[in-house]
């Protein structure tokens, strides 16, 4: 049930203007690999449709300040962000431009931890978002636009570069993850916010 005061959400809304964005984020993730894998890395379409696509994360923290966080948009945010890089890099991938494992190393990761929050979910904590956590998704962000743009498609030490950076933020945020959720869960951690940041991830 939506709860609404004017244009301020509850907690426990579900049908939001931000919630609605991050739908269209997780739908259009993909698509978006799917063109990408079939018209490969280095047309300025493409190029044009992920700067959109990663930039409508902030419109989608702004409405979300606006109108009220939700629990709701605490899970579609950060997994519309997963999404879309993960099909972006799956394309790639497919493409021989980056590494399967790289790929698989970030995918297992994710999958991870979105399972270790929805635990943590359960038993009424989240998890805090660390500021290393919002870089993790904008390197891994960066990799794919470093691969798309058409300036820089050919050039593939820039783009590894800026995928294994990637990799080793993704891993180190996730240990992060796993020893403040140990944390909170145990009692430790001080009160758990009962909405979740929504850039978490």
């Amino acid at each position: 049930m939506t709860e609404a005061t004017g244009t301020r959400f509850g907690p426990s809304a579900l049908a939001t203007p931000a919630n609605a964005l991050s739908l269209v984020r997780v739908l259009a993730a993909p698509a978006y690999g799917v063109l990408l894998a079939r018209y490969g890395p280095d047309g300025w379409l493409l190029w044009g449709a992920w700067v959109v696509l990663a930039f409508s994360d902030r419109l989608d923290g702004t409405l979300a300040r606006r109108h009220g966080t939700t629990r709701s948009g605490a899970f579609l945010d950060p997994l519309a962000d997963k999404a879309l890089v993960l099909a972006a890099l799956a394309a790639l991938a497919e493409l021989r431009v980056f590494p399967w494992w790289a790929v698989a190393v970030i995918a297992v990761r994710e999958a991870a931890m979105s399972a270790f929050r929805t635990y943590a979910g359960r038993r009424g904590v989240s998890i805090p978002a660390r500021p290393a956590a919002k870089v993790k998704t904008l390197v891994q962000t960066m990799a794919v636009g470093a691969a798309v743009w058409p300036l820089t498609a050919g050039v593939h030490d820039l783009g590894l570069g800026v995928l294994y950076l990637a990799v080793a933020l993704t891993l180190a945020t996730g240990v992060e993850y796993v020893l403040d959720g140990r944390r909170v869960l145990d009692g430790h951690g001080g009160p758990a916010a009962r909405v979740a940041d929504r850039h978490a991830a």
